[in-house]
């Protein structure tokens, strides 16, 4: 007789790990299925953001801008030091340490929680009175378990690139960019997304010759463009990356280098780089779950379809995070997990997308939550709008990183915020009072009239906040 629970999550990523733990935490009995292998040939939870993803490139981003203060910025404090040397393997050692203890970290709370994780992957076979048959493989070993309720979580892979194969040698995806252990001399990145700029920018502070190909003719193009040219501006610059766009890629060999032969307006270029690195987007991971065999309604791009409330077309099937439509970020998956777990148990939680905050983690961050000025204008939404430079910013200055913009949009009419965006230093964490201010529906005035400590970064948060009615104070 195979195992029944009332909930398995097949995926331990950041949704699926959230899903199973508040499933447990409402009383369920709950299983966790995943398959995903650790740098050490063991299990690890968590999925891409914490193996490969989200956490460990945060890690080398510190590293390589401690570095690059060391080099840089000390000198303008009085701090004076010699030639400083640099020991790649140990600055990948210490991002290794950070994932394993976070991992880690995720087993003692399923633990905690009475979760069982179940190390393999995990398909769905049948639907018999009313209960999911989920096989779990582990190498030639096939267990069956039973499902009340079952969350599709199993997340997104690298998008490939039909030119070339990903050989994490030469050509590299994001799991090989995070494991160079030798800074190359000439670093090529195809994509300008979050992983290429962050990859990119970490390498070029190390020492590489960073050049990025972009297929679309904008920046940044989700991004409000007044930040997203602000940012163009800041990282080619100041960062040196050498950021070329509207590219399109003709030809990639792969030898002692790595040659990429592209056009820009019909003109041909070659670009030859030590190490390639393909950051063009992600793909939701379907295959292998049983989709087709028992009837999960799949898109044309392979994601799981849902309705508002996660729910597939199978009964008591639902699916979250990077394999159904939506941004594909952790913290939306971990807030969609926990919602399908509390409508299972019969709560009416709410997801708003609106106030999912996007953060880059480029110097300086770039951040943005709702929508952008270039949306409103598409809608036909009159707005009005107020900006704050960091420039005169008095804690922004201390830190040495006075570069920035935040930019305030709200309705004409009601004086709602609509959306805010953002490019300077720790962005990252000042976008959450913007969050709070979307989701409680707050006026710009609401912002201009709190009172924010003196001196800090959010000063300009409420410079930006008083500009929209005109009455900014520092600017």
């Amino acid at each position: 007789m195979s195992q029944h629970f009332d909930v398995v999550v097949i995926g331990a990523g950041p949704g699926g790990y959230i899903a199973a733990i508040r499933a447990a935490q409402l009383g369920f009995k709950t299983a966790c299925i995943d398959d995903f292998i650790g740098k050490d040939g063991k299990p690890a939870l968590g999925g891409t953001c914490l193996n490969v993803g989200c956490i460990p490139s945060k890690a080398l981003l510190q590293s390589s801008e401690n570095l690059h203060a060391l080099e840089h910025d000390f000198a303008e404090h009085g701090i004076k030091v010699g030639k400083a040397s640099f020991d790649a393997k140990q600055m990948i050692a210490r991002k290794d340490g950070i994932v394993t203890k976070l991992t880690g970290g995720i087993g003692f709370l399923f633990k905690k929680n009475k979760v069982e994780s179940l190390h393999g992957k995990g398909s769905l076979k049948a639907q018999n009175n009313g209960k999911w048959q989920i096989e779990v493989t582990k190498g030639k070993q096939k267990d069956l378990i039973e499902a009340t309720h079952v969350i599709v979580a199993t997340g997104s892979r690298p998008r490939p690139l039909p030119l070339v194969t990903i050989d994490n040698k030469n050509v590299l995806d994001n799991e090989g960019a995070l494991n160079l252990t030798a800074v190359p001399k000439r670093l090529g990145v195809i994509g300008s997304g979050v992983i290429g700029l962050e990859m990119g920018s970490v390498w070029k502070r190390l020492g590489s010759e960073v050049t990025i190909l972009e297929a679309m003719p904008t920046f940044m193009a989700a991004a409000d463009q007044q930040i997203a040219k602000e940012a163009f501006k800041t990282l080619t610059k100041d960062t040196g990356l050498i950021i070329q766009l509207n590219t399109k890629i003709k030809e990639i060999t792969n030898g002692k280098t790595v040659k990429v032969t592209y056009e820009v307006d019909a003109k041909e270029h070659t670009l030859e780089v030590d190490k390639l690195i393909v950051a063009i987007g992600r793909t939701p991971n379907t295959e292998g779950l049983g989709a087709k065999e028992v009837g999960l309604a799949v898109d044309e791009r392979g994601f799981i379809t849902v309705n508002d409330l996660c729910q597939t077309n199978l009964p008591n099937v639902w699916a979250i995070g990077d394999v159904v439509r939506g941004p594909m970020l952790a913290h939306k998956a971990s807030e969609e997990g926990v919602a399908v777990a509390e409508r299972i148990a019969g709560q009416k939680p709410h997801v708003d997308f609106n106030s999912v905050p996007w953060v880059i983690y480029t110097s300086p961050e770039v951040a943005w939550v709702g929508k952008t000025e270039e949306q409103l204008k598409a809608e036909g939404i009159e707005y009005k709008k107020g900006t704050s430079s960091f420039a005169a910013n008095g804690r922004a200055l201390g830190l040495g990183q006075a570069q920035g913009t935040v930019k305030i949009l709200a309705c004409t009419k009601t004086d709602r915020i609509l959306g805010v965006h953002m490019i300077g230093p720790m962005v990252s964490e000042l976008i959450s009072e913007a969050v709070v201010a979307i989701e409680f529906k707050a006026s710009s005035e609401d912002l201009a009239r709190i009172i924010h400590a003196h001196p800090s970064l959010s000063e300009v948060t409420h410079e930006a906040a008083l500009a929209v009615d005109k009455r900014a104070l520092h600017g």
